[in-house]
């Protein structure tokens, strides 16, 4: 901020210094009514005439010389930075889960060999940037931080395998010493910051903030009423959102296997309206329904599978009891598929008479 503060101030006495004086007072167009001499000669006993009556005015509102301190032009020059960036947030819990961006500190308070995360989530349409800013992680001692692209709990992830663009082994980083200076960047509006540091007074302090994602794909949800749209901008790829929480899900929009991409021609022609049980044609492209205990989605119950085209929303809500809600759309990529749908948690009542129970 210092650097882009001072360069805008060098770059204003640089095009001030640059600008040429006119070789005349006024157009050529025009004679003077003076000589040039007598001219300047006036403007000069104007401005001395103006400048010392300036001093004396101002005299009592200069600052007493030795008063004013770096320190102090520093503080008034940022004196807005606490505006822009947020302070600090300390790290107190092993399972730590927000969606704030800033600079967050971590300091092990033990010797135990505990592992702990930091679970980042933002915006279904936003992206994830992680920087660190200082690192003491011993890696003699067996400190070991890894940044994941999702989230992990309990060794599931998501997204799953068969829905993330990147292969596993290039979705988990590790790493440990004294210094880290690559920026992590999530594929989805979901990251985890995972960490050992057996060393007590050790630790991290990292930089977040939000990124926006032009082509959404997988959505962790972590509001708990909304609408929700799921694309495959006609690409041939899994695009699945997930609750964390049993949920009713009321299809809003729909537009799947319907719609043709440019320059080529339908395979087959649906049915307006919502068709159920799209799976059992064996149909590529459609969106499934369900839910499982787990954050491994490729694992879940499967309530309803749907494709076809409607603008209009359904009338009823499916109720899912499972821990996590799932809905996936799979695309073969010869279609432009789209489904909107709105997501609330389920009340008690719904829970017990859910369409779906996990586990049962």
């Amino acid at each position: 901020m210092r650097a882009s503060v001072l360069s805008g101030i060098l770059g204003i006495k640089r095009s001030v210094k640059g600008r040429e004086a006119p070789d005349t007072l006024v157009s050529s167009n025009y004679q003077l009514a003076m000589p040039r001499r007598e001219v300047f000669i006036l403007i000069f006993v104007f401005f001395a005439i103006t400048l010392s009556y300036a001093s004396i005015v101002l005299h009592d509102r200069h600052a007493p010389a030795g008063k004013m301190a770096p320190d102090s032009i520093t503080n008034y020059i940022f004196k807005g930075i606490g505006k822009i960036v947020p302070p600090s947030i300390i790290i107190s819990d092993c399972v730590f889960v927000t969606s704030e961006p800033g600079k967050f500190i971590y300091e092990s308070q033990s010797d135990e060999p505990t592992v702990c995360g930091v679970y980042l989530i933002t915006d279904p349409d936003k992206r994830i940037e992680v920087n660190f800013l200082s690192f003491d992680v011993p890696c003699e001692q067996d400190g070991l931080v890894s940044f994941v692209d999702g989230w992990e709990l309990n060794g599931e992830f998501f997204p799953s395998e068969n829905d993330h663009e990147l292969p596993f082994e290039k979705r988990v980083t590790e790493f440990c010493g004294s210094r880290v200076s690559h920026t992590f960047l999530s594929s989805q509006n979901s990251a985890l910051v995972q960490y050992k540091i057996p060393v007590k007074g050790k630790g991290f302090t990292m930089f977040v903030r939000y990124r926006k994602n032009p082509f959404p794909c997988n959505i962790l949800v972590n509001s708990t009423m909304d609408t929700f749209t799921l694309r495959n901008f006609g690409e041939r790829k899994n695009c699945t959102l997930a609750t964390i929480y049993p949920s009713a899900v009321q299809i809003v929009a729909l537009n799947v296997g319907t719609k043709k991409l440019e320059g080529l021609n339908y395979l087959r022609q649906l049915d307006s309206g919502i068709i159920h049980h799209c799976d059992k044609h064996r149909l590529m492209d459609q969106v499934l329904i369900g839910g499982s205990n787990g954050l491994d989605t490729s694992k879940f119950e499967l309530l309803d599978s749907v494709c076809g085209f409607t603008s209009k929303p359904e009338r009823s809500f499916k109720l899912i009891g499972c821990g996590v809600t799932a809905i996936r759309l799979t695309s073969s990529g010869i279609f432009d598929n789209s489904i909107s749908i709105f997501v609330r948690p389920a009340i008690d009542e719904e829970i017990l008479n859910s369409n779906l129970i996990c586990g049962l």
